[in-house]
């Protein structure tokens, strides 16, 4: 029996490129001390309040088919939080909840795309970005950036490429890159959006992870909330990773056809965890800010660390728990360097070109061990950059 070519073709019958962190797991199985720097899983766990919350909410009984919209206070807190942070009139006819961010973004491009539709992201990209786009039929094709621009799109990169689109996925803050768009960017994004008709699909999970500058929602700009689907997540901001609630804002019209499809597919996420959701939300920004802490943290002691460095240098970041890191000055690959300072230091990081060819000679680390352990690891990770130099 053969398997349809949807789903043999998600990852083109080729790597996903996740090599370097299963080998890591597999060293880890096998007794060896790793310091893994390579998904963006925070070293804390959810707040034992938010466990608590969904414990009771089981305990009182709250476990048969929820609202698969959404129970009607979790849509409601989602809409009010993001109104206010973004000024544009959002209620929960707005708002569907999905099991996580990625069954929004699946979701999200099965609601605008029809199959053989061109679906434009931006090159680099999150590692299911591609496989993501395929596996909704769309055809998919990415933008490349330019590490000198720190990787924000220009007008010419998305014009050289938006003839025939659909629709545009863009992800900030960013991951991999850590870089927060700036509002000439994401002026520029709006302006070839709405000049080519293109439905936007914005990415903001990690819109509670800004250092420098300023989150701006392309949702908030004239003439976008009518063309634009906004990804929210609990993961990121309330490190509720296992616990999958994510969200799709749109117009009503748009959510009610993203009903259709949980429906006929998730079928919506269990009612004790929207319960959890619900309460994690209701205690505001200072539990986000606490979660966020760790990362503005330790951006700013990598910066002092890679300071000076001749063999590896910073992208310029402004947000999300990662650093992009140019490494291309040892004359390695970032796929290279990620398995050699794997073999030889310990030391697991993801290589560049595993979010796509423009991160290719960079590799990317993720900020989610304890402070003294994250310096260390990053002197470690120069010093063995600067043996490689030729």
């Amino acid at each position: 029996m053969k398997l349809s070519n949807r789903i043999r073709t998600i990852n083109k019958g080729g790597s996903d490129g996740w090599e370097v962190f299963l080998k890591a797991r597999q060293m880890i199985a096998d007794g060896h001390e790793v310091v893994e720097l390579t998904i963006g899983e925070h070293d804390r766990r959810t707040d034992a309040t938010i466990i608590h919350a969904m414990y009771q909410s089981a305990e009182d009984g709250n476990t048969g088919y929820a609202s698969i919209p959404g129970i009607l206070p979790l849509r409601q807190a989602i809409a009010t939080r993001v109104q206010t942070r973004t000024g544009v009139a959002t209620g929960p006819e707005n708002i569907v909840v999905t099991p996580g961010g990625q069954a929004a973004l699946f979701a999200s491009h099965m609601a605008v795309c029809d199959p053989g539709d061109k679906a434009l992201y931006l090159n680099p990209y999150y590692a299911t970005y591609p496989g993501t786009l395929r596996a909704s039929g769309c055809v998919d094709v990415a933008v490349p950036t330019r590490s000198a621009n720190a990787f924000q799109p220009t007008r010419a990169e998305l014009e050289a490429h938006v003839k025939g689109a659909k629709s545009l996925l863009i992800n900030s803050p960013n991951n991999p890159s850590g870089v927060v768009y700036s509002r000439e960017t994401i002026q520029i994004i709006a302006d070839v959006v709405k000049a080519n008709d293109l439905w936007l699909i914005s990415d903001e999970v990690y819109d509670t992870q800004v250092w420098e500058g300023e989150h701006i929602s392309p949702r908030t700009l004239p003439g976008m909330a009518d063309r634009t689907l906004v990804i929210g997540s609990m993961s990121k901001s309330h490190a509720m990773t296992g616990s999958r609630v994510g969200w799709v804002v749109g117009p009503p019209d748009v959510v009610a056809r993203l009903v259709d499809l949980s429906t006929n597919t998730t079928y919506g996420v269990p009612g004790f965890i929207q319960a959890a959701a619900l309460f994690a939300l209701s205690q505001g920004d200072p539990l986000e800010e606490d979660v966020a802490s760790p990362f503005r943290r330790r951006r700013l002691l990598a910066q002092e660390v890679l300071k000076g460095a001749n063999a590896v240098r910073l992208v310029p970041s402004g947000g999300a728990m990662y650093l992009m890191l140019d490494i291309r000055a040892t004359g390695l690959s970032g796929e290279g360097f990620a398995h050699a300072l794997l073999d030889q230091e310990k030391i697991a990081v993801m290589p560049g070109e595993s979010f796509g060819t423009s991160a290719a000679g960079h590799v990317r680390v993720a900020m989610t061990i304890d402070d003294e352990k994250f310096v260390v690891a990053l002197k470690r990770l120069v010093a063995f950059a600067r043996k490689q130099v030729p």
